[in-house]
């Protein structure tokens, strides 16, 4: 199943290790991989889809900071109770 969302980034933000600047962006989810794309690049990262007990009212992004950068964590999809899970924030990797 493929999902595709909305998303504003108000500040400078990192997704699979690339930097997306301020803007409006088409976040397209297939299986556990986010395909975002700004011109002609595609940023793929690890993602998680999951679901939560209410709706989310708007759509609302979570970061948390890693070497003084912004990476995005979590972005809460307005309007469903959906939320994607990056797996490659800094806060969220697996302790090998």
């Amino acid at each position: 199943a493929r999902s595709a969302y909305r998303v504003n980034l108000y500040q400078d933000s990192v997704i699979g290790g690339q930097t997306l600047k301020p803007g409006e962006y088409k976040v397209e989810v297939k299986g556990d991989k986010a395909v975002i794309k700004d011109g002609k690049r595609l940023i793929e990262a690890d993602v998680k889809t999951e679901e939560v007990a209410e709706k989310y009212g708007n759509t609302s992004v979570r970061y948390v900071m890693s070497e003084g950068k912004a990476s995005v964590q979590e972005i809460r999809v307005g309007g469903s109770a959906k939320k994607l899970v990056f797996q490659n924030a800094a806060g969220n990797q697996a302790n090998n």
